[in-house]
């Protein structure tokens, strides 16, 4: 069988009372800030903007991965240019940007 009886005063009774009307109070004023449509749409924001900072950066890594591939490829370990790989690449750019050229040529005239 339950206890029932209860060895505080009507004031401390009140008290507690209060105490918990007022922990009601903070916890629903709470909840209404994070149902609120701008606390949603600011967490969902800030979600976007946090997955857009890691995409970037891992795209930023990516490509200093590559350029410093390629720097490794282009030049030797005393950072002097290698001219027997730069030179093949350079005539690929040129052509590249020349066939581009008369392309742009062709559906011109």
């Amino acid at each position: 069988m339950a206890d029932t009886s209860d060895t505080r005063t009507p004031a401390e009774i009140e008290a507690d009372i209060k105490r918990r009307r007022d922990t009601l109070a903070e916890t629903l004023d709470e909840i209404g800030v994070r149902v609120h449509p701008k606390t949603i749409v600011g967490d969902a924001r800030a979600k976007v903007v946090s997955n857009i900072d890691h995409t970037l950066g891992k795209a930023y890594v990516s490509v200093n991965r590559v350029v410093s591939e390629a720097k490794g490829r282009l030049v030797d370990e005393d950072g002097a240019p290698r001219l027997e790989r730069i030179v093949p690449v350079a005539l690929v750019v040129v052509g590249v940007v020349g066939l581009l050229a008369l392309g742009t040529r062709r559906r011109r005239g």
